[in-house]
């Protein structure tokens, strides 16, 4: 992988030069490259990339995580990310732990809950570091990575698993980790090109030198080798080669070491990354005042691919035929090309490429289909290729799909076909190996025999590549069998955002940092993993039913608080009583995450009234308690609930917003309260069955539904516990509602269906009317 290392500290001061002094120390040469005696130094020059920090966030899917993308320039041999961790709090705020991701080509494949991928899926676990944030309230640490892979670099931060409490914004601790890494590269300016079988004579010094080699397309193997070695500090040919950049998690980074090999020191790369530079790092083993003279030889094996042709295409042309997997025109078989000077196998055919096209059918969506037919014919002794482009820097923030069907009347009971998925490369040495691996990528495996005609593979966040899928006929017993054989394959192949939408229990979100896109599984109803298939907590169809009754049925309780305010002539209260009722038990009932979902509003809306319904309930209740004059009891209902009204689409979820209304109504219902303890010199209300019975039964259950809502709700308890709260208000708002006051019959009138207009007067209101 190279030279990583990970370090923390503490000093806030530190952290304000930390940047600008690893930079003025990253711009100097490495110790391996310092200085020899009289000789110039290696052409290095360094660049500083930094990005706007994020807020992190207690890890619950992946949109948790904060992704920073970075663009590494060619010819970078040293790369090193300054991570910087800042708490901001009281001392209320906890240790915390985070967990920091690399990846190179692609945003990294986290799983931090350890729950399962869908089958079929091929991951490979993600290069990590932790940084602890405990006494100090900044916290720093560096990651090295030697010779790495040009292109993009992804980061991705979060903090532990959240837990389960459900916390009231305003009452828990704020505590905001902020999370900040710069990049800084080394990038060699002096580097020596290299033809293909042209010997480059190179003096080896104290400090490495760097070469490249370009590597065209269709090339099947590259050698390299070192010829006419001369050593002054000792004897041998006491170099290092390594060949190849760094990319994680995976690396598969070449060493070769030529003090003990024979001669000549060679290294043989089987299908290297197609049309690319290949950065080759030569270094000195003799000591700082040896020099080693040699002459490095790049020797490329050329591949000669067999193109499908496309007969609607032919008619246009007659002579030439098209390739449409690369919009120019394909030459024939007898006539390659590699770019620059270069061995051609004059074996057969080392592969039948089939052109494919590419649809982009929406943001992180493409299907690749192939031109002019439905399956690839796949043969014995020379592999069938498809291309697949996924090169854009845009198109590795989904997942890709690849699915095979073989034809069951081809497929003998001996036969096998064996296929390759790879990035960069294809693999081609079927007849040799079977492990699909190419110079510098591990790939992955499928296979097709008669006991099983599909295969399938899903890579989830693909790197930012050439992808080629390559088939071949194998017969592992009996390889006569397979001479004259020949079996035709449908492809399918797909890049989605998320795996079959994130199934019925999750939702595929797009996320996006910049102008990058990437899709993540938000899953519910206890459904977890990267595509929502993990069923290990999830809840069945019962419970769902069960917690779905639960929320809605429990606002049933409301009835009583109605009835109770319709008994006592209290009409508005009754009405505000109705409307949570009604807003309550729809939200809740389109709130849940399973199969037991109705919403007759968009949710927003029923969610908007349903707070906007309890702020109110509580409003009126303690302005109703405090027995004030209708006129001004009725302004000050109007008026908390359009202050209500407004806080909530401030901030829907600031716990200020009931709380802050609600106590300003206590202080009324106290004012008025003492007014009338000192005006009548007795308690109020007087009646001891009225504290006996119903102030304090309601005042119980009222502080039972208040701390239960603000400090026992969990995700795992949340049917139970908020429908407890539901019948807690509903029952509160029933005992503490007042008595009636002592008048005659309400809106009395003198006749009953009069004949004429009659003024009907209302002894309790004082008010007038026309009947």
């Amino acid at each position: 992988m190279g030279r990583a290392g990970t370090g923390t500290g503490g000093e806030a001061v530190a952290a304000v030069v930390a940047g600008p002094l690893l930079l003025l120390l990253l711009a100097r040469p490495p110790p391996a490259s310092a200085r020899d005696s009289g000789k110039s130094e290696v052409g290095l020059v360094s660049e500083h990339f930094s990005q706007a920090p994020q807020r992190l966030s207690f890890y619950s899917w992946y949109g948790s995580a904060r992704l920073f993308r970075f663009r590494v320039p060619p010819d970078t041999v040293l790369l090193r990310w300054l991570l910087q961790v800042s708490r901001e709090g009281g001392t209320a705020c906890t240790d915390a732990e985070i967990t920091v991701h690399f990846r190179s080509g692609a945003p990294p494949v986290i799983n931090p809950l350890g729950t399962s991928f869908p089958d079929d899926t091929s991951v490979q676990p993600s290069f990590q570091v932790r940084v602890p944030l405990s006494a100090a309230p900044l916290s720093n640490a560096s990651v090295n990575v030697s010779h790495p892979a040009p292109g993009d670099w992804f980061v991705a931060a979060h903090l532990p698993p959240s837990s389960q409490k459900i916390e009231l914004k305003g009452l828990a601790p704020t505590c905001a980790y902020v999370f900040q890494p710069d990049l800084l590269v080394t990038r060699v300016v002096e580097i020596s090109v290299m033809e293909p079988d042209v010997p480059l004579p190179h003096t080896l010094l104290s400090h490495p030198s760097y070469l490249k080699v370009f590597v065209p397309d269709y090339t099947r193997e590259l050698l390299l080798e070192l010829r006419d070695c001369v050593s002054s500090g000792s004897l041998g040919c006491p170099v290092r080669l390594t060949v190849g950049p760094v990319t994680l998690p995976s690396n598969f980074q070449k060493v070769l070491t030529c003090t003990s090999a024979p001669w000549p020191c060679r290294l043989l790369l089987p299908s290297p990354p197609w049309d690319r530079w290949l950065q080759v790092t030569a270094e000195s083993l003799v000591g700082p005042l040896g020099t080693v003279t040699f002459s490095a030889v790049a020797a490329l094996t050329a591949c000669r691919p067999q193109s499908v042709t496309i007969q609607p295409l032919l008619q246009s042309s007659q002579n030439q035929s098209f390739n449409a997997s690369t919009g120019l025109p394909s030459l024939s078989p007898g006539h390659q090309y590699l770019g620059r000077s270069g061995s051609v196998d004059r074996s057969p055919f080392c592969l039948i490429n089939y052109p494919v096209m590419r649809e982009d059918l929406d943001v992180v969506s493409v299907h690749f289909q192939l031109l002019d037919r439905v399956s690839v014919r796949v043969c014995p002794n020379t592999p069938s290729m498809m291309r697949l482009r996924l090169n854009t820097g845009m198109d590795s923030g989904g997942s890709l799909t690849i699915s095979l069907r073989a034809n069951k009347t081809e497929m003998r009971n001996e036969t096998v076909i064996v296929a390759c998925v790879n990035a960069a490369s294809p693999f081609l040495g079927f007849n040799s190996s079977l492990n699909c691996t190419t110079a510098f990528f591990q790939g992955y495996p499928l296979s097709l025999s008669a006991w099983s005609l599909r295969a399938n593979l899903i890579i989830p966040y693909p790197e930012t590549d050439n992808w080629y899928l390559s088939l071949q006929l194998m017969c592992p017993e009996n390889a006569e069998e397979c001479e004259q054989a020949v079996v035709h394959v449908e492809t399918t192949l797909y890049l989605v955002p998320c795996l079959n939408d994130c199934g019925p229990y999750g939702q595929c979100l797009l996320l996006r940092r910049h102008s990058y896109l990437y899709a993540g599984c938000s899953c519910k109803a206890g459904w977890r993993g990267w595509s929502c298939t993990d069923n290990s907590t999830a809840h069945t169809v019962a419970q769902q039913r069960a917690a779905a009754l639960l929320l809605t049925l429990s606002n049933l309780m409301f009835l009583a608080p109605i009835t109770v305010s319709v008994q006592r002539f209290f009409l508005v209260e009754a009405s505000v009583y109705a409307y949570t009722m009604f807003f309550s038990t729809f939200y809740h009932a389109c709130d849940q995450p399973g199969e037991a979902v109705l919403c007759i509003l968009n949710y927003d809306t029923l969610q908007y009234c349903d707070f906007l319904g309890s702020g109110a309930a509580i409003w009126v209740t303690i302005l109703c308690m405090a027995r004030l004059k209708a006129v001004l009891k009725y302004v000050l209902f109007l008026l908390g609930t359009l202050v209500i009204a407004m806080s909530l689409q401030l901030d829907r979820r600031g716990i200020w917003n009931m709380l802050g209304p609600c106590l300003f109504a206590f202080v009324i219902m106290a004012s008025m309260w003492t007014y009338r303890c000192g005006h009548r010199r007795q308690c109020y209300p007087t009646s001891w069955q009225r504290w006996a019975f119903y102030l304090l039964p309601g005042i119980s259950m009222a502080s039972v539904g208040v701390a239960i809502y603000t400090s026992m709700m969990t995700s795992d308890n949340y049917y139970y516990t908020h429908s407890i709260w539901h019948v807690l208000l509903a029952g509160s708002a029933a005992l503490l509602l007042p008595p009636p006051d002592e008048h005659a019959e309400p809106w009395a009138c003198s006749q009953k269906f009069p004949c004429h207009y009659q003024i009907c007067k209302n002894d309790r209101e004082e008010l007038y009317t026309v009947t």
